[in-house]
């Protein structure tokens, strides 16, 4: 789990005085109440931070639960099963999974749902994703400068170490209330944005006393009182995994297929075309919780893909797409994708506008 690893956020600590700290120039950061339930230790928010940054994982393995209610169309499953990818619908609903951790280059998960099971393994420089449902593979070797973080962002870690990369002095880092997550104490950090663009109201990560490690994330938008999108442990054990569960041996009748070098991932059973695996023309707006994504993909209707017109799912995504409403002003014209914590504009000129803020910010965006 590479949670803060090499990350520059205690950059913007000072030391704590009278039980507040200031992150930069306007990040408050709170010290921890004593008389929560479970009863722990006082830490402050400077003290877990750090604690996030000195932890140590040689491995664990556990049950992971997400659940999304972001108040869209069923779009995002939509999209997943048209490229063939199921992990694609995490996005949405309420998903089991079984993850092993047993080193940066060492990572399994294993979604599990009534029809199959899609696992991804990563075993040193060797990836396989396969899909017991099609009874396919693809294997792929990683490029030795690979980077160190996991493949599958699926575990309260991975979610935590991307949150933590918005802190900025926009951020109000602060210390809630102790927990109880998959039967370990926990201390809960809580990050609010302060930019009122920003469609997140919270962000709140528990953190295992003894471990230091996530173990549930949760982020609320704004004006809901319950989370829009939660990962956490229901179950979890910190002992290194056996070498074998990182294994992939290919089942009696498997379909394997080898990624070419340059090639990225694929879904089981599944190739990009070398057309389709050029980047697009990508530039950032903003910065911390308020960045804006502008990407030049092509059409925006399809997103710049070429699937089968005449698949079920694509005719279904491209139902849902027109059914979008459509949206205009002074940069141009498109249709609006709106949920409880991101927004999507996907405009007539082939660009796709996105962030975590209000379709406002997208519309300022676009206009450059």
């Amino acid at each position: 789990m590479s949670v803060m690893k090499n990350r520059a956020v205690l950059r913007w600590l000072v030391p704590v005085t009278a039980g507040v700290a200031v992150i930069g120039g306007g990040a408050a950061v709170g010290t921890f109440a004593a008389g929560a339930d479970p009863a722990l230790p006082p830490r402050s928010a400077a003290q877990l931070l750090e604690d996030l940054r000195t932890s140590r994982l040689d491995g664990l393995s556990g049950t992971v639960v997400q659940r999304a209610d972001l108040g869209l169309p069923p779009i995002a499953a939509l999209a997943g099963r048209a490229a063939g990818n199921d992990l694609a619908g995490l996005v949405s609903g309420t998903h089991t999974l079984r993850v092993w951790y047993g080193g940066e280059d060492r990572q399994r998960l294993a979604l599990v749902d009534t029809l199959g099971e899609q696992d991804i393994l990563r075993n040193g420089r060797d990836v396989w994703t396969w899909n017991s449902r099609e009874n396919t593979a693809t294997h792929r070797v990683l490029p030795a400068d690979a980077p160190e973080r996991a493949t599958v962002p699926a575990t309260p870690a991975d979610a935590a170490d991307r949150a933590l990369e918005a802190i900025d002095p926009t951020t109000a880092v602060t210390v809630g209330r102790t927990a109880t997550v998959a039967g370990r104490d926990a201390y809960e950090l809580v990050l609010t944005p302060r930019d009122t663009a920003s469609l997140v109201h919270q962000v709140r990560i528990a953190l295992d006393a003894k471990e230091k490690v996530p173990l549930r994330l949760q982020v609320l938008a704004d004006g809901q009182d319950e989370p829009a999108f939660q990962v956490a442990f229901t179950q979890v054990d910190f002992r290194t995994p056996e070498a074998d569960q990182f294994r992939f041996n290919p089942p009696p009748g498997v379909k394997v297929t080898e990624a070419t070098e340059g090639e990225r991932p694929a879904p089981a059973g599944k190739r990009f075309d070398k057309e389709d695996a050029e980047k697009p023309d990508v530039r950032t707006v903003g910065t911390g919780w308020t960045t804006v994504v502008v990407a030049k993909i092509g059409d925006a209707a399809t997103g710049g893909a070429k699937p089968d017109a005449d698949a079920p799912d694509a005719q279904m995504l491209a139902q849902v797409l027109d059914e979008l409403p459509k949206v205009s002003g002074d940069w141009g014209s498109g249709r609006l994708l709106s949920g409880k914590l991101f927004s999507v504009l996907l405009t007539d000129d082939g660009r796709v506008v996105a962030g975590l803020v209000t379709p406002e910010r997208l519309y300022e965006a676009a206009k450059g």
